[in-house]
């Protein structure tokens, strides 16, 4: 199929809220708080290794995995945790110090790609991150960085800062959609990024070559922070969901025919926050997968992951 002139189907989606499926704090010793940026590592059979990020008691993030089960009636119930995080925050001074937050995962035949944000904190503005990339080889069972420096480190392109890498490699082209940050600004007294979504492509999946492309832009002046895309390849289309924050974050989604151009279609992300709870005051970083033939939505809820991991099904006609 030609995605650059395929036409789009108009999917109708019904995401069924189903609650939490990993509450928090997780009882890992480095898990003082926090369950953020849900990523799937890998679906086999009915079960899912999920990768996700708490926070220790200093708030730096690492990353964690779990493992959940598709249940007979196609609900997720929590297996249990690894006991070791699989990816801490990096060395005095690198650009991952001060925390490590999820984004995604991508397996070829010769190895797994994690790819995550490196944190490390500010003076004239809170914090700085970037994309950071670690790999296993086939065979082997611990994540190693390719590098002590980002693979999305800050260039005339992207002056301020970058995140959220979402990578899919199709065709033996690597494709990314990553978060840039535009300006900052002081906005009552503080300063305030502004980043929305840009388009990447690499032949390895390390080194990336950035124009600037963007992918998904600012709605409106409100809207200031566009982050962790998700985006799925259909049939039809690419699907992207994400979110964007103005008062509080909440989720969009796009379509586009080629990974390039993009339609935004917010309405259609149908997933909104509850009424109380857990994710009342906001649902953000969806992460979309296909487990025992249905479509789940991971998702997070109040306070960045501080209330934990919940998840949606697709109910929709199709």
């Amino acid at each position: 199929m030609n995605y650059s002139t395929a036409k789009t189907r108009r999917r109708t989606w019904a995401w069924s809220k189903r609650g939490l499926v990993i509450p928090t704090p997780t009882g890992q010793p480095w898990a003082h708080s926090h369950a953020a940026l849900p990523a799937v590592e890998r679906v086999t059979g009915n079960t899912i290794d999920l990768l996700y990020s708490p926070r220790d008691a200093e708030g730096r993030a690492h990353v964690a995995r779990a493992h959940l089960e598709v249940t007979p009636t196609g609900d997720l119930t929590l297996l249990g945790h690894d006991l070791r995080p699989v990816l801490s925050p990096g060395q005095l001074g690198a650009f991952d110090d001060s925390g490590v937050t999820m984004s995604c995962v991508v397996e070829t035949e010769q190895a797994t790609f994690l790819y995550y944000t490196g944190w490390t904190l500010g003076i004239t503005v809170p914090f700085y991150f970037y994309g950071g990339l670690a790999v296993r080889p086939r065979g082997q069972h611990d994540f190693r960085r390719v590098s002590p420096a980002p693979i999305l480190e800050r260039n005339a392109i992207d002056p301020y800062l970058t995140a959220s890498p979402w990578v899919l490699y199709e065709d033996g082209k690597w494709r990314m959609w990553y978060v840039s940050c535009t300006r900052w600004e002081t906005v009552d007294g503080a300063a305030r990024h502004f980043y929305h979504v840009r388009y990447a492509e690499s032949k390895d999946g390390i080194h990336w070559q950035r124009d600037g492309r963007v992918a998904i832009d600012f709605a409106d002046e409100h809207e200031y922070a566009i982050s962790r895309p998700c985006v799925v390849r259909d049939e039809d289309c690419y699907r992207m969901w994400f979110a964007s924050r103005g008062d509080h974050y909440r989720l969009g989604y796009a379509e586009s025919p080629d990974g390039l151009n993009w339609h935004r279609d917010d309405d259609r992300a149908c997933v909104e926050p509850s009424e109380e709870g857990w994710d009342a005051e906001m649902v953000a970083y969806p992460a979309v997968l296909e487990a025992s033939g249905r479509r789940y939505m991971l998702y997070n809820g109040n306070g960045y992951g501080k209330s934990g991991i919940g998840y949606a099904i697709d109910e929709g006609a199709g």
